[in-house]
């Protein structure tokens, strides 16, 4: 009888301490992945405004010219 109330505490801490484990984990997961889209979205705004201001030709689109300054440079 003791035997299995000690295994039914320990399955009750167990769950516990994974369920805070889990919080945190989240929590820690969450917050980096938002500093990291952050971070993405906020460099492809400044990179897409350099390409559009000094690299674009007569009408080209932002992707049109990064597509053809991938394509010279492959070719370099």
């Amino acid at each position: 009888m003791a035997k299995s109330k000690l295994v039914a505490a320990n399955k009750k801490i167990e769950k516990a301490v994974v369920g805070g484990y889990k919080k945190i984990e989240n929590g820690v997961v969450g917050g980096y992945k938002k500093i990291e889209n952050g971070v993405v979205g906020g460099f492809t705004k400044m990179s897409d405004g350099f390409v559009d201001q000094f690299l674009t030709r007569e009408g080209e689109s932002v992707e049109e010219a990064k597509a053809r300054m991938k394509k010279e440079q492959e070719a370099r």
